[in-house]
This record gives C-alpha cells, structure tokens and sequence, in this order.
C-alpha cells in the first residue's frame, strides 16, 4: 500500500510521513512565486461556535507533545496542532505549551518537530538544534532535519544542504535537501525537482509532486496534470491533485472536495489542509462536519483549515522593494555605513551611522536604529543603538552573531568605529544577550595606536569558528594617508583579539577597505579598495594570519569600497560594487552603478551582472549583505548630487532574480 510506503520504506522515519510535507509554509515567509505577491486577502467568516470546536481540537491534540511515546502516531498531531494554532495567530500559547527543547531530545524525530515548531511561532533560536540534527551522521536524522528546514525555510550557510542534495544515498534525501535549497533561491535545485517528475523511481516522483505543489508555480500544471494521467495508484493520483489544487488547478479543486470523505487516512488529512490553504470557502461545511473524523490527525488538519479561513493572508513581499528607512535632512545631512541583523523573534534590526551637522568623515555621529516587524515594508521609530563617546564620532556598525551556527538567538556582537582624531580611531566591539535591547561594555578591538578603518558589515566568522575583522591602517590618517590591509583575530568569540602576523600593501594610498571571505578550500580571500583601477585582491592559507603579495582581480572599479558574500542557498559568491572606471577621473569615476554578479567558480569569472542603481544624479556605497530566507537585504547609502546629502537605503530582494539576469 502506497501509505505504508511512504510511512515505512520512502522515509524511514515516523515524522517524515507523506502528510508531513504537504505542511503549510511559514506564515511570516511568503511563497516565493511571483504571482503570489500583492494585497492581503480578508478573512472568511467561521461562527464563533465553529472556532471554538476548532481550538478545543487542537488544544487538545497539543497536549500530548510532552507525552513519552516513541509511537509516530501520538507525537505527530500534537505537532499539526502546534502549527495550526501559530497559523490562527496564538504563537505565544504554542511558545509557552511547548517550552523549552527536552534535554532528553537529543536527535531525532521529536527534536526535530520540536525545534520547527517552535521556530514557526516566533522563536528563531531552535534552528540550530535542526542544524545540529542536519550534520548528524545518520541519514534518516539528515533527512528529518532537511525536512523541517524546508518546512520553515531556514537552511543555515546551506553548504550541508548542498551536500546532502548531491550526495545522499537515498532519493528522498536528495530531494528534501533539494526542496529546502529550492525554497531559498536556488533555481537548479528546482530544476531537479521539476526533472523528478521523470524519475523511475516513485519515491522522487512523489516528492516531486508535493514539493512542486508548495514552491513550483504554474507552468508546473501541465506536467502534473500529465502524471496524474498516467498514475495508476490512486493514492498517489490523489497527492498529484492535491498538488495542482495549490497552484490554481480547477481539477485539483475538485479532487479535494471529493477526498475530503476518502476511505484512507492520509488522503484525507491532505484534503482537509489542502482546503483550508488554498481558502475554498465552499468546503466550511464539510470541514466542519470533519471535524468529528474518527482519527484525531485528519480533524486536527480540519481544524486547521477553519481557524485559517479566519485569519487571512499576510501581504506577500515584493520580489523586489527598496525603503528610504533614514532619509537626509539639513540638520543630519549624512546617514551611512549601516548594517542588519535578524533578530530571534524574525524582526530586523537596520542600524546606521547618523552625522549631526555635517557630513565630513569626522563630523559628530551616533549609530542609530530601527525595527521592522514585517521584513522591511514599514519601520518603527528612531534609537540610539550607540551613543557618541568619543571627540569626534562612532561610526562604520557592522552586526554580526557571535556564538556556533551564527543563528538568531546567540549573542550579538556591534562592532563600531571610535574616532578621537587622525592618530586615533579604534574598533570596539560591544556585545548584546538580549538581541540588541542592550549592549555590554566595549571591548577594544584593535589595541594598537594609529587609524584603524573598519567598514561597515565586514565581520567574518570562520567554519573553525575564528573571528576575523579585516582593517586599513594608516599612522595618522591625514599627515600619511598610506594604507595596509591586515586581520585582527579572535578565537573565543570576541573576548580578546590579537593582531595578525601579516599585512597587505598596495601602491599609491595603499590597500583600503578590505572585506574577507572563506572560500570552499578553506583559504581566505581578501579584497581591496585602491587606486589602480580594479580591485585588488589577497589570498591567506592560515586563517587571517598573513597574506599573499596583493594582485589584480580582474574586476574593474574606481577607488570605492566593494562587499562580497557567499550565498547560502547556491554557495556562490556575490559581488556589489560600482562598475565603473574611468581613467583621470577623480577617484577614477563615480560611485554609480551600484551592481551586483555572481560567480560559481569562487570569484575567477563572474555571471549575472546587474546592476541595482543607476539614477543619473545619485551615487551609491558601503553595502551591507544579510541573507534571510529566500531574500538578499542590503543597505547603502544613496548620495544625493544635488544637495550633497547621504540617505540609508534598506533594499530586500528574492535571491532567484539575481540569477535571471
């Protein structure tokens, strides 16, 4: 039988049932489908009773998650439960029910559904315990926690992923990975899973169809519709219905209504999910009546659907949207070098520096600080995140998670500039236990005299877990005014630092603004604002300690700083700077376009040039990079030609489109 297949052979773990993937995304992450993105849609109108009933199923179903009982049976309702009250909007009941993970949940099916769950009401700190579960040695471990990443689209640095989705021995292995890679950005791992739908294997081919159902769209309908055709296996056809009904199908629809009463379990706590996501207000009374289901996972899932119709649907992100979050005025004429950090309840934190008076590198400046709770569409009011303590300015705020898999919830490090003069400007680095509502004493980072320049959002944390913080130094910045690049370090997580043996020089004003990343061989990669006419680029083979003699990269651009990430759904690297030299120009041209490519090859040839800005009286720089879910979020400043004022800009895009240019 189909079910005890999926149950038993294709998964080979309980939570890792067929009805477990056809769980509904996260509803503080919106489909990544284009077509999904615009308004909100109203609620339905449920009677009072009816969402009474509802609620009294799930809480009673919840209250069997602390229940010692290795049987799939009893631990996966309670699961649906806790998912179905944080879709009806009762986060904080399913935070406080299920309360901390278990010690006794080591690894396994129970930690797994746990640590989701928690993560989908609001608690993003559990992702690391499905991280943990993720590089476990046992397969069927792997693919649990592949599994409730792709259900709360997180995936970590996603290099484990990636592995798993060449590697694994087990198609369903692949796959999963291959789903939650999917879901973050990655369009080859969607190919595959479109490809699935071919495999010789049913095993791929079923996952396929579900996967495809919750992030394929719909030029996916017709090879579903063809497989349903030639499925034999009713239960299987079943699944393939269920999956055109997610993308719009009419046919699809219709074999929900009709599952709704199926003889199997599985099919018909699929119908009743399937109906209440994709909001067929015509099927109420049949949930309603679903609702008294002898089997206490179908009116779980029934349950579900009627609290869902009651809540509405959030607004989708645009796959593409910019907000002026700190726009320039007279009396703060310069707002730049910012930096973003997701937060543990799945806010973000966009921090700045904000001048006062004057725009000049050593004007008076604070670093300032707003919320958003909805991923960057709106803004809450204006903080000081980091008071001026110092003769001339705090500046250049890079934010950065200090503890092990570098998930919300660990301790939070701000680093910042302190400036007291030309021979005088520090790195400190403040540390926060309470995601940014306050900050300890400042620890000094660079403990040498002279002009230390840390830009903004450059704070690397190794695979070794080593803390690398990449510097210009000058003796005095405006008598010498001739840089060397080199690394301070830290091995404790930012309790004290030590500088490197090595450092970078260049000709000219020397080697600036340096960025480090960590590339697949294990080498470090630092690049290098300068004077030539492209950018310069260092290699160091023992972690930051010294570097390789400094070389053109190939990659043109006048004397402006350049940022470089790893991308974690794809494990390229993305570039941001201005392309734009121009030979006796000042600083060999102007800081426009802003643009943006990708490189496959770690950074020997780059793809996909786009560029992000390009209006004709602005310029822009000193980008900030954070990567979160299936979105790229940058801040920059926007330098206004005209009035000769800086604004921070918050930028969030769907890492796809920046593979279809």
């Amino acid at each position: 039988m189909l079910r005890t297949r999926f149950r038993n052979r294709l998964w080979t773990l309980p939570i890792g049932a067929f009805t477990g993937i056809a769980l509904a995304l996260s509803i503080s992450t919106p489909s990544a489908r284009s077509e999904d993105a615009g308004a909100a849609k109203s609620p339905v109108v449920v009677s009072k009773d009816v969402q009474a009933r509802a609620l009294a199923v799930l809480r009673d179903a919840l209250k069997a998650a602390t229940a010692n009982s290795d049987k799939p049976d009893d631990f996966i309702p309670p699961m649906h439960a806790a998912e179905a009250l944080t879709y009806a909007g009762y986060q904080a009941e399913v935070r406080e029910k299920l309360g901390p993970i278990l010690p006794e949940e080591k690894l396994g099916k129970r930690r797994c559904g746990w640590a989701r769950e928690l993560v989908r009401a609001g608690d993003l700190a559990p992702v690391a315990d499905l991280l943990d579960v993720l590089a476990s040695k046992d397969e069927n471990e792997q693919i649990m926690a592949a599994e409730s990443l792709y259900k709360i689209g997180e995936i970590g640095d996603g290099a484990q992923l990636r592995r798993m989705m060449e590697q694994c021995p087990k198609p369903v292995g692949r796959m999963m990975a291959a789903g939650a890679l999917a879901r973050s950005g990655n369009l080859d791992a969607l190919r595959r899973i479109r490809a699935a739908l071919k495999a010789e294997d049913a095993d791929s081919r079923a996952m396929a169809v579900w996967l495809l159902g919750r992030i394929g769209d719909k030029s996916d309908v017709p090879a579903l519709t063809k497989l349903v055709g030639n499925e034999r296996d009713d239960l299987a056809k079943n699944f393939a219905f269920h999956a055109l009904a997610f993308l719009g199908d009419a046919d699809g629809a219709t074999a929900v209504e009709r599952n709704l009463t199926h003889p199997v379990v599985d099919v018909r706590s699929l119908a009743a999910e399937t109906a209440g996501l994709t909001r067929n207000a015509s099927l109420i009374p049949k949930l309603v009546k679903t609702l008294d289901d002898p089997v206490l996972d179908v009116r779980v899932r029934a349950a579900e659907a009627l609290l869902f119709f009651t809540t509405g649907t959030p607004r989708a992100l645009p796959d593409d949207f910019a907000r002026d979050v700190y726009p320039a005025s007279v009396a703060n004429p310069r707002y730049s070098e910012g930096a973003i950090a997701l937060l543990r309840d799945g806010s973000l934190l966009f921090a700045t520096s904000e001048f006062e008076g004057g725009a000049a590198d050593d004007s008076r400046a604070q670093i300032s600080a707003r919320k958003s709770a909805d991923g960057g569409l709106t803004w809450g009011e204006k903080r000081v995140l980091q008071e001026n303590t110092a003769k001339k300015n705090v500046m250049d705020v890079s934010l950065v998670r200090l503890g092990p898999q570098n998930v919300a919830g660990g301790p939070l490090g701000m680093f910042f500039l302190k400036q007291n003069g030309p021979e005088d400007l520090r790195v400190l680095l403040r540390i926060s236990n309470d995601e940014g509502a306050t900050f300890g004493p400042p620890t000094v980072v660079t403990a040498d005299s002279g002009y230390f320049c840390l830009n903004n959002d450059r704070i690397l944390r190794t695979k070794s877990g080593r803390l690398i913080v990449p510097v210009a130094w000058t003796a005095d910045g405006v008598k010498t005014d001739k840089y060397v690049s080199l690394a301070n370090l830290s091995d404790d997580q930012g309790k004290t630092w030590r500088r490197g043996r090595g450092d970078v020089k260049m000709d000219r004003r020397g080697a600036m603004e340096p960025e480090v990343v960590e590339l697949a061989d294990g080498r470090l990669l630092m690049i290098l604002r300068c004077q030539m006419g492209y950018i310069g680029v260092s290699y160091s083979k023992d972690g930051g300690e010294t570097w390789s003699d400094a070389a053109n990269w190939g990659v043109k651009s006048p004397e402006s700083p350049a940022t470089i990430r790893r991308i974690p759904a794809t494990g390229d690297l993305l570039l941001i700077w201005n392309n734009n030299y121009v030979v006796g120009a000042d600083h060999g041209g102007k800081r426009a376009p802003l643009t943006a490519a990708v490189s496959s090859d770690e950074g020997r040839t780059w793809q996909h040039t786009w560029n992000l800005e390009e209006r004709p009286a602005e310029a822009y720089a000193y980008t900030s990079v954070t990567f979160v879910k299936d979105r790229v979020l940058l801040s920059y400043y926007v330098d206004d030609e005209k009035t000769h004022r800086l604004s921070s800009r918050f930028r969030s895009i769907a890492i796809r489109k920046f593979y279809e240019k």
